[in-house]
């Protein structure tokens, strides 16, 4: 069974639906400069969802779904104009708001520092590349600790660094759209891992209540192929096999347990002491399970023709249970699913409602193998990714993720029927699936 005190949530990120990229003494993003000609349809991130002036009535949406957390995260641009660290305060003003809602509603803030908006005055100067960096972060971060500590008790350092490093440092597909070498990629590495690790000691030092710590991994997972032991220790083992960028070892390993994945010479033992501090929770992402054709021709979960979602994601809701079981016995910590989600074509019916029929199968068989994995370990809080269909980065607005549906061509938001079924497994405390 899921604890008494487990957050219930969804997540966003600023970039995605926020909007206002030239409000109120914002600096632009990456996002906001580079994306020219590089996103679908021709489209970018300048209004997304318009949270930054839609923010009240979305939280209000989040009550009337009846979360109890909600994680989003800050645009770093949106408070620190430039590389003297000049703060914005009508930005910090921005997120104070959000907070200070929130709080009223009894709803836990979950705070993201960095969900790949860096700013164009650090790109320019190096970005994740220069070693620099490392020091404009701790800035930025003791800004946000200073500022919103007093109420915020869940803290995330980075979301998903293999995916932000792979796709806009290796593969070019998200910005800054580079493709570095692959010394590059180990300063890049380097300098994110060292970034987290100061980024926890000063929320720690400054915080002003107890507070709780991680960071945000992308986790697929390779499944065993039956239930025998043999299996499942197979299955175990080819998740820590893989040790370059995409991978989960590459970064939780030095970050959680302190030391070196093959190959990650790079990092000297004093980057480790650095690098390595004590989280309160392990937190990831999980979509789908991991396939090599080779090796899963003989899983059962594998077949011609299995569900897939709109953006061809394997639905698998066995992963649910098996990456948090893995995840769990390596890293030794409470886990947190920070995203979860299915992309789906949704669209609004003659009848003024949207019927998402997929995605409630979606939540129900996940969080259903969730709630097993939650008899055997420690697990605090889901959060399914997102609260709002939104600015799906380089592909644009056409997947929609959200429990609501929004109108890009009026903001209008509406609650689509996977809302309310995610609504009544929060008042049951996942009791009804």
């Amino acid at each position: 069974m899921f604890r008494e005190d487990f957050l219930w949530g969804v997540s966003t990120a600023a970039t995605q639906i926020e909007g206002g990229y030239q409000a109120d003494g914002k600096a632009p993003s990456i996002w906001d400069s580079l994306s020219e000609g590089k996103i679908a349809n021709d489209e970018n991130c300048h209004h997304a969802c318009n949270h930054y002036y839609k923010y009240k009535e979305d939280i209000q949406l989040l009550e009337k779904i009846g979360v109890n957390s909600y994680r989003f995260s800050i645009n770093w641009s949106r408070v620190i104009v430039d590389e003297n660290g000049t703060i914005n305060e009508q930005g910090l003003q921005f997120y104070r708001n959000i907070i200070d809602e929130l709080v009223k509603r009894n709803i836990q803030p979950i705070l993201t520092l960095y969900h790949w908006d860096l700013p164009m005055w650090a790109h320019e100067k190096g970005g994740w590349k220069n070693p620099q960096i490392v020091e404009w972060f701790c800035h930025y971060t003791k800004v946000i600790a200073e500022n919103f500590s007093d109420k915020v008790n869940y803290w995330v350092t980075f979301n998903e660094p293999q995916c932000f490093v792979v796709s806009g440092y290796i593969s070019g597909w998200h910005a800054p759209f580079l493709k570095l070498s692959k010394q590059e990629i180990e300063s890049v590495a380097r300098n994110i891992m060292l970034a987290h690790g100061e980024a926890v000691q000063i929320i720690r030092k400054l915080s002003k209540r107890k507070v709780s710590i991680g960071f945000s991994s992308m986790n697929s997972c390779y499944l065993p192929v039956d239930n025998t032991e043999n299996s499942i220790r197979e299955a175990y083992q080819r998740n820590f096999e893989e040790t370059d960028a995409p991978s989960v070892a590459y970064w939780s390993d030095p970050i959680v347990l302190g030391k070196r994945a093959q190959g990650q010479d790079f990092l000297s033992d004093d980057d480790l002491k650095v690098i390595c501090q004590p989280l309160d929770f392990y937190a990831y992402n999980i979509y789908q399970p991991k396939y090599d054709n080779k090796y899963d021709k003989e899983n059962p979960a594998y077949y011609t023709g299995m569900p897939k979602s709109g953006l061809g994601w394997y639905i698998v809701p066995e992963c649910m249970y098996w990456s948090a079981k893995f995840y769990h016995e390596r890293y030794k910590l409470p886990i947190l699913i920070s995203e979860n989600g299915m992309a789906n074509w949704d669209l609004v019916s003659e009848d003024g409602k949207v019927h998402d029929a997929q995605r409630i199968e979606y939540l129900k068989g996940y969080l259903q193998n969730l709630k097993k994995a939650a008899d055997e370990i420690e697990i605090i809080g889901y959060q399914y990714w997102s609260f709002l269909d939104n600015f799906e980065w380089a592909m644009g607005y056409d997947a929609r993720f959200g429990l609501v549906y929004v109108d890009y061509r009026n903001d209008a938001r509406t609650l689509k029927d996977s809302a309310y079924y995610y609504s009544e497994i929060i008042k049951t405390n996942g009791g009804n699936l």
